[in-house]
């Protein structure tokens, strides 16, 4: 990992871009954890869509804002063909053929979903496994470690195989292969899901089905009116009373 620039936010967050090898990604720490003598504090890894870190980056630094208001550091990193990173032909295609379905009002097919989303798993996980290598062997840094957004598939992925994450809030608003199903049913560490009930591009009961299918001892789901981007301002909290309980 290597820093590439700094910066103090206004309320005195640090906020620091740097780069693990082509993975470009940001990382936001506390106030409280700029001292030597400062205890280390609990990471949340911070998910989001495959629209690239500059256009996510408002809705990431408040985030991430509000999680450092809680005593969390917070990390995310650029998805494989997203933003500066090298361009993904089948990526590209795949998100084309989404569109076209999307635009002519036709059913979003399994073969659709897989090719969007299944290949973005399978590179995805791994680097976030490094990042998290990395963030952990910062001093300020000791875990224990949530994940938080994004794809819901590279989260369930993340949950089954990666142990050092013991908590996770989902958003239910992106496409779910059918195989990712029966992965969800590994998945038992607590689940916090958010839900938009009024949500254009989420099948609806799908997000129903695949919450039912996880096997968390702990899990509740958090259904809001309205659509893809109007979560309330109030989830938030909610969501950050969620990691307290399991991160502190």
């Amino acid at each position: 990992m290597r820093f590439t620039s700094e910066q103090r936010l206004d309320d005195a967050v640090l906020e620091r871009e740097f780069s693990l090898g082509e993975i470009p990604g940001i990382l936001w720490t506390p106030a409280s954890t700029s001292t030597s003598t400062s205890t280390p504090v609990p990471l949340i890894l911070l998910g989001h869509p495959p629209l690239g870190l500059r256009k996510m980056y408002p809705r990431l630094v408040a985030r991430a804002r509000h999680s450092a208001a809680e005593g969390f550091a917070t990390a995310t990193i650029e998805l494989p063909g997203s933003g500066d990173r090298p361009r993904w032909p089948a990526a590209e295609q795949a998100r084309a053929d989404l569109r076209r379905a999307m635009d002519a009002g036709e059913p979003v097919s399994d073969e659709i979903v897989d090719a969007l989303v299944l290949p973005l798993v399978e590179k995805a996980v791994p680097e976030w496994q490094a990042a998290l290598d990395a963030l952990l062997s910062l001093p300020e840094i000791g875990g224990p470690v949530g994940y938080s957004g994004g794809v819901i598939s590279i989260g369930i992925r993340l949950s089954v195989v990666e142990p050092r994450i013991v908590a996770a809030a989902f958003f239910a608003g992106s496409f779910v292969p059918r195989a990712m199903f029966e992965e969800s049913r590994q998945v038992t560490i607590p689940l916090h899901v958010l839900l938009q009930w009024d949500d254009e591009g989420n099948d609806r009961q799908a997000a129903l089905d695949l919450f039912d299918a996880f096997s968390s001892k702990e899990k509740s789901l958090h259904a809001n009116m309205g659509g893809h981007t109007g979560v309330p301002q109030f989830a938030g909290d909610v969501a950050a009373q969620f990691f307290t309980r399991h991160l502190k």
